[in-house]
């Protein structure tokens, strides 16, 4: 019976460890402020802005894992998509890391220099964590149909197949 219970928690242990969300549903709303973090320039962010009439990514990364997902970053910038029908956004889970919050910002206020079509958001208190279950001191990357639908979710590192799913994801839903 041991043997069982312990092939069974070796068989789902992978699943329980990721947390990608549900295709085809909208997450509960979420608005990080204050304390809970929000833009760069301080003003507020809200999962809201995800129904844009665009296909959204979201790059929800631990500020140690920042490299861990460039090459699908890389991928989607290659393709040059208008800008009218896609969007970015990175956001920190400040939280999940040891660094200090003001080498993080400097960071990310020189990524939002040179990427200046992505949105980049802080996430203080690992609120996308609680509240939609995405995982935590990792990198999640979420695509979101134009009316906030989540269409493609992957957390930690992805492979060359998975680079070419979520280009082609992102592609067939800009129209």
């Amino acid at each position: 019976m041991r043997t069982l219970a312990t092939m069974i928690f070796i068989i789902l242990f992978p699943i329980m460890v990721h947390a990608e969300l549900p295709i085809g549903e909208i997450p509960v709303s979420v608005v990080l402020k204050g304390e809970l973090g929000g833009r760069l320039d301080g003003s507020q962010w809200s999962s809201e802005e995800l129904v844009s009439g665009k296909v959204i990514v979201l790059f929800y990364v631990d500020p140690d894992e920042s490299e861990l997902n460039n090459h699908v970053s890389d991928a989607l910038k290659a393709e040059n998509f208008p800008k009218e029908k896609y969007g970015s956004i990175g956001m920190a889970n400040m939280a999940a890391t040891w660094l200090p919050n003001f080498a993080i910002n400097m960071k990310l206020k020189s990524k939002q220099e040179k990427h200046k079509t992505t949105v980049y958001v802080k996430d203080l208190d690992k609120t996308l964590v609680k509240k939609w279950g995405l995982s935590d001191d990792n990198s999640d990357v979420v695509v979101f149909g134009k009316d906030g639908i989540v269409l493609y979710s992957v957390d930690g590192k992805f492979t060359e197949a998975q680079v070419k799913e979520i280009v082609k994801v992102v592609r067939d839903n800009l129209d």
